[in-house]
Formats: structure tokens, C-alpha cells, sequence
């Protein structure tokens, strides 16, 4: 009886084994069908993704190219004086116009002196023109004699000449913050810290105002201010002196373009600014 049981085992194990070895077989077959499935799912997708990034890449340069085109256009129509509507430019608004410069790009002594002519054919009267490491001031005698070369006129000394257009120019640097801020300060120090006036002082805007036209650095503050450069801030311009100042970022000084300045000033005039208390 055991014997019996012992050889139907050995035979139903002989049938098993074969069976098993083929179940295993086919697994690992479906298993490969799978990952291959996978594999190539995994492949298009990322083809998919690649594709779609290229054409929102074409969409993109392709939308920037039309506007730099249309942007060339709209400056050669206005430079040359076809669009009537920036043809008259109400300039009174702008009594006093800072242009402030990139460091690097102030070197291009030609370029400052076309722009400077650009403003002063539009009517420009009074121009301040800055950079943060003062290439543009040292450059000053350079700047004065080449406008001063096409027609003659008087150079008045200090850090302002006269344009051959009539225009008052001024020259101005980073450097010029540092004494300005630290007389003010002092001054402020002096009149509310130092004084045996119990209580916390109350500093206001018109004090700091007041010490700073004391301290012989106030200036006058620009209706509008031009950045010509990679980045779109007023490079350390005195801030004390652009509070309610309009700024606008022009791009780099080597593209600039005339009917791009004209079209700047002509929106600036036709802004109605309001002045909170």
C-alpha cells in the first residue's frame, strides 16, 4: 500500500515539474511582453514631450520675432514722422530728464552723444546724466567738446556744461550718495538725537528733505528717468531724488532707437500723474 502511494507520487511529481517549468516560461515571456509594452510607452512619451516643447519653443521665438519686427516698423514710422500722432510732444511735462546709464556701456562716448542730440532735437532743456561708477562724469570734457564740435557755445564749469541746443546738462555718480547721505544723517542726528528733548523722534519725509538741501545735495528731482541697460533698475541713482519719478527701461544703449525714445516720452506726457499726501 505504500509502495502504491510512493510511485503515484513520483509520477504525479514527473507530470508537475513540466507543467510548472512551462507556467514559469510563459510567465517570464508575458513579463517580457510587459516591460517591452512599458519600454516603448515610455519612449513615445518622452518623444511626445519633446515634440510639444519644440513647438511651444518655435511659438515662442516665432511671437518675439513678430514683435521685434513690428517694433522696427512702428520706430521707423516714427522717426520718420508718418505716424502724426508723435508728432506733437507736449515736452513742458518734462522740465527735468535723467538718463542713467550702464557703467560698461557709458563708455561709448558716441552713443551718449547721439542720444544726448536725439533729446535735445526733441526739446529736451534739462538733461542729468548718470552712471554708477562715474565714467560719464569723468568723460565730461569729452562729452561738452564733441556736442560743442558741430556749433560753438559757452561751457559753464562745475559738474554742468551747456548743450549747443541750449540744454543744461549735469553730471552725476554713485560717489555723490555717500557725502550726501552721511551729511544728512549727521545733520538729523544733531537736531533730533543729540538735543535733551525727551520722547522718540519722529523723523519725517520733510526733514529728511530739509538735511539734505542743507547739506547742499538735494537736486532737482526728474519727471522722467531712462535706464539704458541689461537690468531694469536706476542703478543707485540718489533716491531721495526720484520719488514721484516716472522710469522707464530703454534696453541696452548700442540698440537704442529714436522713435523708441520719441514714442517713451510722448506716452510720459500723455500720463496724468496724481500726488498723494
Amino acid at each position: 500500500m505504500l509502495l502504491t502511494a510512493f510511485f503515484l507520487s513520483v509520477k504525479l511529481f514527473r507530470i508537475s515539474v513540466p507543467l510548472f517549468t512551462n507556467f514559469i516560461c510563459r510567465s517570464m515571456d508575458l513579463g517580457n511582453e510587459v516591460q517591452k509594452i512599458l519600454s516603448w510607452t515610455s519612449v513615445c512619451g518622452n518623444l511626445g514631450l519633446h515634440l510639444i516643447w519644440l513647438i511651444l519653443h518655435l511659438i515662442i521665438n516665432v511671437w518675439y520675432s513678430v514683435l521685434g519686427i513690428a517694433r522696427k516698423v512702428e520706430n521707423t514710422l516714427i522717426s520718420s514722422g508718418l505716424l502724426k500722432s508723435y508728432n506733437a510732444i507736449n515736452i513742458s511735462k518734462v522740465r527735468y530728464l535723467a538718463v542713467v546709464i550702464e557703467s560698461e556701456e557709458a563708455r561709448q562716448t558716441s552713443k551718449v552723444l547721439e542720444l544726448l542730440h536725439w533729446l535735445a532735437s526733441i526739446g529736451i532743456k534739462s538733461i542729468c546724466l548718470y552712471d554708477r561708477e562715474g565714467v560719464l562724469k569723468k568723460s565730461q570734457e569729452a562729452i561738452i567738446e564733441g556736442l560743442n564740435k558741430s556749433q560753438e557755445s559757452i561751457i559753464d564749469g562745475s559738474d554742468h556744461g551747456t548743450l549747443p541746443e541750449h540744454v543744461d546738462l549735469e553730471f552725476v555718480s554713485f560717489a555723490d550718495s555717500k557725502p550726501a547721505v552721511a551729511k544728512a544723517a549727521n545733520l538729523l542726528f544733531v537736531k533730533h538725537y543729540a538735543s535733551t528733548k525727551p520722547g522718540k523722534p519722529n523723523i519725517t519725509e520733510s526733514d529728511m528733505s530739509e538735511a539734505l538741501q542743507a547739506a547742499g545735495y538735494e537736486g532737482r528731482e526728474p519727471d522722467l528717468l531712462l535706464v539704458y541697460g541689461p537690468v531694469r533698475c536706476h542703478m543707485g541713482f540718489p533716491a531721495w531724488r526720484i520719488r514721484y519719478t516716472e522710469i522707464e527701461h530703454m534696453g541696452p544703449l548700442k540698440s537704442m532707437k529714436f522713435g523708441s525714445l520719441i514714442k517713451t516720452i510722448h506716452k510720459f506726457t500723455k500720463v496724468h500723474q496724481n500726488y498723494g499726501q
